[in-house]
């Protein structure tokens, strides 16, 4: 099964969330980053601009600027909430690839 819908309904989530937070989409606005997510058996990219995410993709972006590697099973239990983003970084289930202000950034995602 592919992972792709509920990647989709993450990134809606995340625009209805900009929609309703005027102080949240303040602080994400100047951000420009590029994303990658590396399930394995499954690729993606967005961007995101002017809080707004774009362009998402089914493969890898040469250059990103973050980088999620896991897999789909470790993926939806994060977007379902029965894994906490910090519990799967320590226990390995997810590698991030990129800044520590960008991990802090796909925090708000979940």
């Amino acid at each position: 099964m592919s992972m792709q819908p509920q990647i989709q309904e993450l990134i809606d989530k995340f625009h209805r969330k900009m929609e309703k937070d005027p102080n949240m989409k303040k602080e994400i606005e100047p951000l420009t980053k590029t994303i990658n997510i590396d399930l394995g058996s499954e690729t993606y990219s967005m961007k995101l601009k002017n809080a707004q995410m774009y362009d998402f993709v089914p493969m890898l972006l040469q250059e990103a600027d973050i980088t999620l590697i896991t897999t789909p099973e470790n993926m939806q239990a994060l977007m379902d909430g029965t894994l906490r983003p910090m519990r799967a970084f320590v226990l390995k289930k997810i590698q991030i690839k990129g800044k520590i202000d960008d991990l802090l950034f796909l925090k708000k995602f979940f």
